[in-house]
């Protein structure tokens, strides 16, 4: 073997050790990753799991220092559809639909508007409406609360005066809607111009197809928010039950006169809460994935 061949030969060695040494070190980092990743979920898991349980527990209606029932059944569920709990639940499957529509539809239009178009205030409007969502929505709870009472909104009438506050400010939420639509290329829109297509058209037909998505992160996006808001919910509904969301009624269960009749039944509540996003996430987690991926850049 010639000197040359030798050195070729070492080389290769040292070449495939040190290959060797990096897929072991990928494989501790990755093993040391999944370990963490577990734990983490079987934490996160936890307060899952002892409402579900509780939630089929029939001898006792009040909280208990053990987590697997006793005695299993139906009980918490039954007395749950013979409580308010359904027009709670409606109100509340009503707000987050009319939410997830409206603002998805403002949303996608100002996104494409301000993605697609060059005006003259278009950086001064973006810089406005970036500033403004810094502050936190607090600060507008009293007025929007007098607001909504002079308009008869409040109270039992609730429900219309959760969602004209859901969708108003709802073309401030543009930024990664954006991002997505800067990706798709403007020659699109271009050439579907030129065989005489309008702008709807262009966004209905072309790019809202091309952006599914983006689409239904905005979705998904509009419809949890109501869904799980108590605090802005509690500040308007109040006093009548009529015009409760779930999180507002069943926190009424948790007081210190109900909870002993009704700590099972608010579990039982926090199951059907949880199903319908539950399952959303679980079909749409692909998209809702590349909708974040894709819209985090910069437009």
């Amino acid at each position: 073997m010639s000197k040359e061949q030798k050195k070729a030969f070492e080389a290769e060695g040292r070449a495939a050790r040190k290959h060797m040494g990096l897929k072991t070190s990928q494989r501790i980092s990755n093993t040391f990753i999944y370990i963490l990743l577990v734990v983490i979920s079987i934490v996160w898991l936890i307060p899952f799991i002892f409402i579900l349980l509780q939630s089929f527990r029939v001898e006792s209606t009040n909280q208990v220092g053990y987590v697997i029932p006793q005695q299993w059944g139906f009980k918490n569920y039954i007395a749950l559809w013979n409580s308010d709990f359904k027009s709670w639940y409606l109100n509340t499957f009503i707000i987050a639909l009319v939410t997830a529509v409206m603002q998805t539809v403002i949303v996608l239009c100002m996104s494409y508007t301000l993605s697609r178009f060059r005006f003259k205030l278009r950086q001064p409007l973006m810089r406005f409406m970036l500033i403004l969502g810094m502050f936190p929505g607090m600060l507008t709870m009293i007025i929007l609360y007098r607001v909504l009472k002079d308009l008869n909104m409040t109270q039992a009438n609730a429900v219309p005066g959760l969602i004209l506050v859901y969708i108003a400010s709802s073309g401030m939420g543009y930024y990664v809607s954006k991002g997505f639509f800067d990706t798709i290329p403007k020659s699109l829109d271009e050439a579907a111009r030129v065989d005489g297509a309008t702008r709807m058209q262009v966004l209905t037909r072309i790019i809202l197809p091309l952006a599914k998505p983006i689409v239904i992160y905005t979705i998904l996006t509009a419809f949890m928010a109501p869904w799980g808001d108590f605090v802005f919910a509690r500040y308007v509904a109040f006093g009548t039950s009529s015009g409760y969301n779930v999180a507002v009624g069943m926190y009424n269960w948790l007081n210190k006169d109900q909870i002993g009749a009704c700590f099972t039944m608010f579990c039982a509540g926090g199951v059907i809460v949880a199903i319908p996003v539950a399952i959303l996430f679980m079909c749409l987690q692909k998209y809702y994935v590349e909708g974040v991926t894709g819209g985090a850049v910069k437009g």
